[in-house]
């Protein structure tokens, strides 16, 4: 019976021999590693981390983009018995240090020389770090390659054959496994403390309200370092099925063509980017075109309503279906890969909107909701159960409760050992026995969860209304003319939002409209621009509340930036975002 995370590697590379369990891309074409070929590997790397010193319970930095590199050295720490402790590549020099010495780390694996600069700009003020470790070949003075590490471990193997097979299976369900460290929206990032239950108990209950197998090809393109990738890597190959790596997030669009993937995982930006994108196709189209889309559309919401209720379809429904997915759903769904079987969104809410539209054309986006304290995942939509706005129902072993005041609590063997070196964040977040997520939301009349925001992003009006801003931020990004947006009003007397164009779109839209602009800057500054977009806000968000509307905008002249107004999960950092554009947010209330 698989319980940890050794023991599921052991059992994955026994039962699963596959030619490709892991394939990444390399000088122009996807490269196969077969599981023979994975399972040397992180033996040998194992064995020779554990001749470098570390040993069960030290920590090992992963610091690297996706890669079959990372997984295998997080196996190969795992089944030391040692913690993996990974940094996203987006983080700069001095985060990566806090990250570092926070965790006491004692071995730091980093991919390349762009990643190891911003590790030896700090070098010097890591006192746990014994050694340095690059994936890539011919490392720098003072470092090691991982194909060195391996030969050491080769040496160790021929020495004592059963020794890493006996260090897997010493490992305990309550054993550490991993600090990640929190994306920190606010305040200094915490390091998260999950053990090999947590993983492994969450992966199988993914597998239980999900539908995978050996023959699915997953496309990796959301960070290692995000807790949902990490965990549904380990639930993927519990069921032996193949995972390819993407080369960044900018080429996904052309590794889905390369690799035709069955399942992949993401955050809701990359759905909101394909579907503003289809809609604003479909609109330069004719008019003859455009009434044949949103036909279209219309006969795959009929359908999906139906599927999605388990009701049966009409004849006639299921003719106009196949008609409309002939003539228009599979020129979409093809540009996936043509082979998706479903998606997963998780990390921030989903439009409604969107996972209609995709569910319509025939791709079925599972929305989750889970945190990186909770491995992650507390509850799911599944194909049985499944509805649009929602983020489905708690999966197998979760509890999930929700307080006085709209908290959501949960409990389950998912949920954290506690954080890291922080005794009293940790007896804070588990108050009266549950886990404080920090998020809001409710059951609906059937059972399924709603989040409506984070408890520390409410919004409180002058007029004491309590507006949650995701929701709205979430349907404005539907709108093709914004990028991204941030809604505003905080102790105000009326909601506002700061709004990144889709500049492709609205420079168009001056241009046919004969309004001169020298400038991005220039171009948002316009009357004429402003006042459009205030209508386009208008128009895509008819069904608020009065006091939720927004009453004025303010466009800037860039997206949002990943460093410092984004978490790596692309999250906006609000008192940031707040902080940064503050002269523009009170010049929107000075009268």
């Amino acid at each position: 019976m698989v319980e940890t995370l050794s023991q599921l590697f052991l059992s994955t590379v026994k039962t699963y021999v596959k030619d490709g369990l892991l394939t990444a891309k390399v000088e122009g074409r996807y490269v196969p590693l077969s599981t023979d070929e994975v399972a040397r590997r992180v033996k040998h790397l194992s064995l020779g981390l554990a001749d470098l010193g570390l040993g069960p319970g030290d920590k090992l930095v992963i610091f690297s983009e996706n890669r079959p590199e990372w997984t295998m050295t997080d196996f190969a720490v795992l089944c030391a018995g040692a913690v993996t402790v990974p940094i996203y590549t987006s983080l700069m020099p001095e985060q990566v240090k806090y990250i570092i010495n926070d965790s006491d780390a004692k071995i730091v694996v980093c991919s390349n020389r762009d990643l190891w600069l911003k590790v030896e700009a700090v070098k010097h003020s890591l006192p746990s770090v014994h050694h340095f470790v690059l994936i890539d070949e011919q490392g720098p003075e003072g470092t090691l390659s991982l194909s060195e590490v391996m030969g050491r471990g080769t040496s160790v193997a021929t020495a004592d054959p059963g020794l890493f097979e006996k260090r897997a299976l010493a490992v305990k369900p309550d054993d550490a496994a991993s600090i990640i460290y929190t994306s920190g929206t606010t305040g200094i990032p915490k390091g998260v403390v999950l053990s090999h239950g947590n993983f492994v108990t969450n992966a199988k209950a993914l597998d239980a309200v999900t539908e995978f197998t050996d023959k699915d090809t997953i496309l990796s393109f959301l960070p290692l370092s995000h807790v949902l990738e990490r965990m549904t890597t380990f639930s993927f190959l519990y069921k032996g099925a193949t995972i390819a790596y993407a080369e960044s997030i900018e080429t996904v669009a052309e590794n889905l063509l390369e690799v035709r993937p069955t399942i992949m995982i993401s955050v809701p930006r990359l759905f909101d980017k394909i579907y503003a994108k289809v809609m604003d196709n479909v609109l330069a189209q004719s008019p003859l075109k455009r009434k044949i889309f949103f036909w279209a559309l219309k006969v795959g919401k009929k359908y999906g309503a139906r599927k999605i209720r388990h009701r049966g379809i009409p004849w006639g429904l299921g003719v106009r279906r196949r008609l409309a997915a002939k003539l228009v759903f599979s020129k979409i769904v093809e540009k996936t890969g043509g082979r998706v079987h479903f998606f997963v969104s998780g990390g921030a809410p989903l439009s409604s909107d969107v996972a209609e539209f995709f569910y319509a054309i025939g791709i079925t986006i599972l929305e989750g909701y889970g945190l990186t304290e909770t491995s992650p995942v507390l509850t799911c939509n599944t194909f049985d159960k499944m509805k649009f706005g929602t983020v489905g129902m708690p999966v197998p072993g979760v509890e999930i409760q929700i307080a006085k005041d709209g908290e959501i609590l949960a409990k389950g063997p998912n949920v954290m050992k506690g954080y890291y070196k922080k005794d009293q964040e940790t007896r804070e977040a588990f108050e009266g026995g549950w886990f404080h997520t920090g998020d809001i939301g409710h059951f609906d009349d059937e059972g399924f969860l709603v989040i409506t925001d984070r408890k520390k992003d409410l919004i409180v009006t002058a007029g004491g209304k309590n507006v949650a801003p995701q929701p709205i931020e979430n349907l404005l990004k539907t709108n093709s003319y914004i990028q991204n947006a941030v809604v505003v009003g905080g102790g105000r007397k009326f909601i506002s939002a700061l709004i990144v164009p889709n500049f492709e779109r609205i420079e168009a839209y001056a241009r046919t409209s004969g309004i001169p602009f020298a400038s991005r800057k220039d171009l948002v500054e316009r009357e004429e621009i402003v006042n459009f977009m205030l209508a386009e806000v208008n128009r895509t968000t008819p069904h608020l509340a009065s006091y939720e509307r927004i009453k004025k905008v303010v466009l800037l002249d860039r997206d949002f930036d990943v460093d410092s107004e984004l978490t790596p999960s692309l999250k906006v950092k609000r008192h940031i975002v707040e902080k940064t554009f503050k002269a523009l947010i009170d010049f929107l209330y000075k009268d």
